[in-house]
């Protein structure tokens, strides 16, 4: 299974459109977008049979909605991921709302994908990976440029790949 992962579109549709399709030809089934903004989403074409799974960015009006989830935790094969907008507790956030790192230090969840801060990033902590796939604005954002990644996953074998939007270039890898 390959799952695509994207956070921090901001309105760049053509850069989420790019990364889709770029996704799409990589075989993934899945899309996680990670907020900011929760609304680009209506505005790409999404290929025929791939499954979006999204939650808002914390200042997003959405993230305020308790019909929408601001965290969600999905499995696929028999690992856990929780899909969030941060890495930890928001003052934005629903009493409701699990901390990202309780339920990685509880080890509840195995992966935890997030985006926020804009800076793509792989590393495993405590026995738990956690995945920043990076913006997708137009302009380098704190020196780094737009990119996406792709998670495959084989039985318990787990990979992971940051890429350059415009270049494809593969910026980080796990393992």
């Amino acid at each position: 299974m390959k799952i695509g992962v994207v956070s921090d579109t901001h309105g760049h549709i053509e850069n989420l459109q790019r990364a889709i399709k770029a996704l799409e030809g990589m075989g993934a089934q899945v899309i996680c977008h990670l907020g900011d903004d929760y609304d680009d989403l209506k505005a790409v074409q999404i290929p025929k049979g791939m499954e979006l799974i999204q939650v808002p960015g914390v200042f997003s009006t959405y993230y305020r909605d308790p019909e929408i989830p601001n965290r969600v935790v999905r499995e696929w094969e028999g690992k856990r991921f929780l899909l969030t907008h941060t890495r930890g507790r928001h003052e934005n956030d629903l009493p409701s709302d699990p901390d990202p790192q309780e339920l990685a230090s509880h080890h509840e969840v195995d992966v935890v994908l997030y985006g926020h801060s804009h800076i793509p990033d792989l590393k495993e902590e405590g026995g738990v990976l956690w995945i920043n796939p990076g913006h997708l604005k137009d302009e380098n954002k704190k020196g780094y440029p737009p990119t996406f990644a792709l998670i495959s996953l084989e039985g318990k074998d787990l990979q992971v790949k940051v890429f350059e939007l415009y270049s494809s270039k593969e910026l980080l890898s796990y393992p």
